[in-house]
């Protein structure tokens, strides 16, 4: 399984610096590069990404605070032209520190330092085939079995799990709903919802219909949701 990646800095020459090393690297993927760090945390709590090449010294948010933002499950490889800033970084428990100019050999150091474990693959062998939602009032829960979601749908700071019976709204991320479920059963197509695969009935080019609804396809997803779809197809 590949390292999903990200670079995250304002330097042009250090950006393509970057993007020739991770192409060389066979296990590692390049999923988006960003030289503004807000842009960057947006993406980060909206996609699934593993690593990032992060330089320490940006415009409104640097580094430093963004590492401490993000999910400490993202591995972080600090970029830098200033040493001054390497304890600090290990403080924060960075994978490693690069000084630029950055070297293929210390590029490769670094990232062979990275080791991903999947958490779907952590819980696959006791994965429950039904999970809890947070509702409204305290330690007030639904249960709802993976069986029965037609498709989640992401609505700014909430989530709405839909089935063929109910809808069930919650507090929460479409990032951190995708994380429970179950990578093989459920695949995001939009930046605003997640399907059940079994749940479909057609597709066309840019759209999923299930249960008499059609939901869109984005631009973004759909190869990774096409080559889902080729996986089953006869």
């Amino acid at each position: 399984m590949k390292i999903k990646c990200i670079i995250v800095d304002d330097e042009p020459p250090a950006i393509r610096i970057l993007e020739n090393y991770l192409e060389k690297v066979s296990f590692l993927e390049k999923v988006g590069v960003f030289n503004d760090s807000m842009k960057a945390l947006e993406f980060i709590n909206s996609q699934s990404v593993d690593l990032v090449f992060l330089d320490i010294q940006m415009p409104q948010l640097t580094g430093l605070q963004l590492s401490k933002i993000i999910s400490k499950d993202i591995k972080v490889i600090f970029t830098t032209a200033y040493p001054d800033f390497a304890l600090e970084g290990f403080e924060l428990n960075a994978i490693d520190y690069l000084l630029k100019p950055i070297s293929f050999e210390r590029f490769y150091q670094a990232a062979s330092k990275v080791s991903i474990v999947p958490k779907q693959e952590i819980k696959s062998s006791n994965q429950l085939d039904f999970v809890f939602i947070k509702t409204d009032g305290k330690n007030k829960f639904s249960k709802i079995f993976l069986n029965d979601i037609l498709y989640v749908e992401s609505l700014q700071n909430y989530v709405c799990i839909h089935t063929a019976v109910q809808k069930i709204i919650t507090h929460s991320s479409l990032k951190n709903v995708i994380e429970s479920l179950p990578k093989s059963e459920f695949v995001q197509i939009h930046k605003s919802y997640v399907i059940s695969l079994k749940q479909i009935e057609m597709t066309d080019n840019f759209s999923v219909f299930i249960n008499n609804k059609e939901l869109p396809i984005g631009a973004t997803f759909k190869d990774a949701f096409f080559e889902r779809i080729d996986e089953n197809k006869i």
